[in-house]
């Protein structure tokens, strides 16, 4: 089954969406970038950079846009933005994709519910193995894990494999995922745990193979979640999750998890759809109670959000707060 336009829209110019981006131009596919949170300003083109871990630096000239410069897009949609905007997204792309698949690459549970709720006629969710660290404007860091999976929330399989095809390249590779809620859970957990912990030490991801009394808090965590898991039918054993977040923390030493940049940067993180997430399932089956130390630091994270938000906002220039 073959879409009208193998155009890629890239909606979010993070650090993913810019590595995305420039992969894809670089192996000859037709790629734009839309900035998700602006709706203003005409489309450019601009040089952006991926540097691997080896140093190697990947460079790509990039159409980068706006939602409201586009009044249609045709082609695969692929959502690289902060989910907390995917309420508001649903509702601006409703009359603009058609029958194009959207494709989410976030992270959490719960993040296609927007989608689905304004009946979106294909989505589906990707769980992404890979780091990656805005260095400046135009330059990411980016260090691929393991290839990406992606999986059928609403849809069918030709196209599924038709949107992993055109998504693939050297340096980010996808797979096609015929039980994608199992991987989702699994790496919701995880991040539950390293979207927490690591921003509210000021630390890396390494934290967890390099420090004991880390990794028992992790498996505090771990515990906990696994349990509203197999609630919810989801069977996770709290080992395998454990070596999840070991072979993470080894794999990515040194990397700052996201939720730590957006905080150091003043901006809204995804801890919603994490930790807070998982407590609201936990209510739901009567066992909130099971789930207090996953709650108590997904709450500190966004407290902590909020408080250095208001220091960012006394601190900013009125034209730094209005490019935000």
């Amino acid at each position: 089954m073959h879409l009208k336009s193998d155009h890629t829209y890239i909606i979010g110019s993070g650090a993913i969406g810019k590595a995305l981006v420039v992969f894809l131009r670089l192996s000859g596919r037709k790629a734009t970038l839309i900035r998700g949170s602006l709706n203003d300003g005409s489309p450019k083109v601009e040089p952006i950079r991926v540097q691997m871990p080896e140093g190697t630096l990947h460079e790509a000239e990039v159409t980068i846009s706006t939602l409201n410069a586009i009044p249609t897009l045709n082609g695969i949609i692929v959502l690289a933005n902060k989910s907390f905007g995917n309420e508001q997204l649903a509702v601006a792309l409703k009359n603009k994709t058609g029958s194009s698949p959207i494709v989410l690459l976030q992270n959490g549970l719960g993040v296609e519910r927007p989608f689905s709720a304004q009946s979106f006629p294909e989505i589906y969710r990707c769980v992404l193995f890979v780091t990656s660290q805005v260095i400046d404007e135009t330059t990411v860091r980016f260090k691929p894990v393991a290839p990406c999976p992606v999986g059928i929330e609403r849809g069918n399989t030709d196209r599924l494999q038709h949107i992993v095809r055109q998504l693939t390249t050297p340096h980010l590779v996808f797979e096609s995922k015929a039980h994608i809620q199992h991987t989702i859970w699994k790496k919701a957990i995880v991040n539950c745990v390293f979207n927490s912990v690591c921003p509210l030490l000021e630390t890396d991801n390494g934290i967890f193979h390099r420090s004991g009394p880390a990794m028992q808090i992790a498996r505090r965590v771990i515990a906990e979640c696994a349990g509203i898991a197999n609630a919810e039918g989801i069977l996770l054993t709290s080992n395998d999750l454990e070596e999840g977040v070991l072979q993470i923390s080894r794999a990515s030493d040194g990397q700052l998890i996201s939720t730590l940049q957006d905080i150091r940067a003043g901006r809204r993180t995804e801890i919603d759809t994490l930790n807070f997430e998982l407590a609201g399932m936990a209510g739901e089956l009567g066992l909130v109670h099971d789930i207090e130390a996953t709650m108590l630091l997904g709450e500190l994270t966004r407290l902590k959000a909020e408080v250095n938000f208001k220091n960012h906002l006394k601190t900013s220039k009125p034209e730094q707060i209005a490019m935000q």
